[in-house]
């Protein structure tokens, strides 16, 4: 289905209520066990009934389709008549992995990915065949009856209809292919002269939703072997089938001195090798227990603390402590707040989030430390919050024990110290290549057809490009193998034919009364000579040189940064345009939504080309100094962004 690039919206955050829907879905699709409670009893060597706690409902949703969620529609076509598709992806992360699409629903089924499979084993029954097969099925093509391998007998599950997943015989632990069964193939007793498709190919590592990536990162290949999937030769349909056995001889049992195994018991024998299935949880997967909303605030609240005592220590002759005051709310959580939470595990940093706590945002947050006296806010125009003051010799302040804070290596965290945002933009800077990155942008001009007799009498090609300063000289070089510097005054250059057709046309006043004079100022001249140029532009990125670069025709693009009111009188900052400039707009809206303390979105500009889009970053409030601040750590130049207030109705 997905071996040509589909067409996919932009992404959108998955709503919490609409996760745990889908991922409910999941469950009841493909049967997987929903844990019956808390905690369960260690069985096995464990004789003094010690308990582990089990992976909650909660668990199993995240580790089918974690917190981080998102989804976009997108089209396709499919089969030899190009059959148009339509449906929904649904991206998200496994710990320590970059961004993948993880399912999608086509006709309200869902279906996973490569991807998920690799980390929940058997949720799918497996089918084998030979390598050469899968070398077919990565172009789309079905597998055949005959193509079956390692049966009969084959999954029960495996029936019409069903999504199974396909692996080599060679590596038989490893899907690399989904389909849907054609036929019953658990019903297939051999497959000596069958005939037909068994399984129609739906998705393989190597199509285009397993390239798919928001960083562009190459997806992983595939490994060599995966635990828990089941690679015994038909060994999913005789277990299933040995249940359905009965001891019809109990005196020949008690004979042979077998014991009777209590149905209890088995029943609570965990499935081992699915992921959430009363299981231990793949790698990565936290099982700390989750932070309640009191816990939350309390965090917020002592981290306020902490970076207030924080600067009052080490800033002690400053009658401010080293603040600026008025202080924007999205600085006051990005400086003293964000850097000194207690963010020592993944679950942490996914708990300890402004909106988690009970205030929502930052401004309910700091009008709570407004009424405690701990500081003085105020709103202004636009609808944010600004700090005034901070006591700085308030109790809770002056006597506030500081605690142990997380590690550099801590994900999602790093070491505080006041500075502003440094450690709120740890996860998305550290796979964000753009950060400290050097760019150099250059404006190249190409001289027409009707400039040509000015080039060529100083041996320079008119086809060529060149920068501003190499103009210079060869139109000097001109004016003086021409003759035409004024005797009178040496800045003046003598109009001859050629200047005079090429450059001053006498369409304009200007140009006439330059022919009438019959003289020009020299750099009068070569400003003229530049406008009468093609212009091309060319961005060096980190050691490229400008041979190495294609240049583009144009004026060189600038960063656009618009302020504007919506919803009444909230206000939001919008960024396009940095795609150029090596910056991905999905890790830049990750930092600005830390940094800001502010919800972030991510979509294609209204107008751009569908083959070239082009990405806007929407911010909740007046961002612009925190936008800019960003853009600076990723190499741009302050003059190359352009900044539009529509709040006031005027550029600035």
């Amino acid at each position: 289905m997905f071996k040509k690039k589909p067409n996919i919206k932009p992404l959108s955050p998955l709503r919490s209520s609409d996760r745990r829907k889908i991922a409910d879905q999941i469950i009841k699709d493909f049967a997987i066990e929903i844990p019956k409670s808390e905690e369960q009893v260690v069985s096995g060597d464990n004789d003094n009934g010690q308990t582990s706690p089990a992976q909650t409902l909660s668990g199993l949703r995240n580790s089918l389709l974690p917190e981080n969620a998102l989804s976009a529609r997108f089209t396709t076509t499919t089969g030899p008549d190009l059959k148009q598709v339509t449906g929904t992806l649904f991206v998200g992360s496994y710990p320590g992995e970059d961004q993948r699409i993880l399912w999608y629903r086509v006709e309200e089924r869902l279906i996973p990915t490569v991807s998920t499979l690799w980390h929940h084993p058997r949720l799918l029954p497996l089918l084998h065949t030979q390598q050469l097969v899968i070398q077919k099925l990565r172009t789309g093509s079905p597998l055949m009856t005959p193509g079956l391998a390692r049966g009969p007998p084959f999954p029960l599950k495996a029936t019409k209809g069903a999504v199974v997943a396909v692996a080599s015989v060679d590596k038989p632990s490893v899907p690399v292919v989904v389909g849907i069964c054609d036929i019953d193939v658990a019903s297939l007793q051999q497959i000596h002269g069958a005939k037909g498709h068994a399984v129609r190919t739906e998705h393989w590592d190597g199509d285009e939703i397993w390239r798919w990536s928001m960083t562009g990162k190459p997806a992983v290949s595939a490994p060599e072997y995966i635990e828990g999937w089941n690679v015994e030769i038909g060994i999913d349909s005789l277990e299933e089938k040995s249940q359905h056995l009965t001891i019809e001889d109990e005196d020949d049992d008690a004979e042979e001195g077998g014991v009777q195994l209590s149905s209890e018991e088995s029943s609570k024998r965990p499935n081992v090798y699915v992921n959430g299935e009363n299981a231990e949880p793949f790698e990565g997967l936290d099982e700390e227990k989750e932070m309640s909303t009191s816990e939350i605030d309390n965090a917020f609240w002592q981290a306020f603390l902490y970076g207030v005592q924080k600067a009052r220590n080490k800033h002690k002759d400053d009658q401010h402590h080293g603040l600026s005051f008025p202080i924007p709310q999205s600085l006051v959580i990005s400086s003293l707040v964000l850097p000194f939470l207690p963010i020592h595990t993944a679950g942490h940093a996914t708990a300890l989030q402004i909106k988690k706590t009970s205030w929502k945002n930052a401004k309910k947050f700091i009008k709570a430390l407004h009424k405690q006296n701990l500081l003085k806010s105020k709103d202004r125009d636009g609808g944010e919050c600004v700090v005034l003051d901070i006591d700085f010799d308030d109790p809770a302040v002056v006597s506030f024990v500081p605690y142990k804070l997380p590690k550099k290596d801590t994900v999602g965290a790093e070491p505080g110290g006041g500075g502003a945002g440094k450690a709120t933009a740890a996860k998305s800077t550290s796979s964000d290549t753009s950060v400290g990155q050097h760019l150099q942008k250059i404006s190249l001009y190409r001289p027409k057809e009707g400039l040509s007799a000015i080039f060529e009498a100083a041996n320079a090609s008119v086809k060529a490009l060149y920068l501003p300063t190499e103009l210079r000289p060869i139109i000097t070089s001109y004016i003086e193998s021409e003759n035409l510097i004024s005797g009178t005054n040496k800045q003046l250059v003598n109009l001859n034919p050629i200047l005079a057709n090429a450059v001053f046309d006498g369409h304009s006043s200007l140009d006439r009364e330059v022919i009438a004079k019959g003289t020009v100022p020299r750099n009068a001249l070569i400003d003229r000579i530049l406008q009468s140029c093609s212009p091309f532009w060319a961005i060096l990125h980190n050691n490229e040189t400008r041979d190495s670069v294609k240049a583009k025709v144009g004026h060189p693009p600038k960063i656009q940064i618009t302020h504007e009111t919506r919803s009444g009188n909230k206000t939001v900052t919008r960024i396009s345009g940095v795609e150029v400039f090596y910056i991905n707009p999905h890790l830049l809206a990750e930092e600005l939504q830390k940094s800001c303390a502010s919800s972030t979105s991510v979509n294609q500009l209204v107008g751009s080309s569908p083959k070239n889009p082009v990405q806007e970053i929407m911010v909740q409030g007046p961002q612009k100094d925190a936008v800019v601040k960003a853009l600076e750590k990723r190499g741009v130049n302050r003059q190359w962004i352009e900044m539009l207030d529509k709040t006031k109705g005027k550029k600035r």
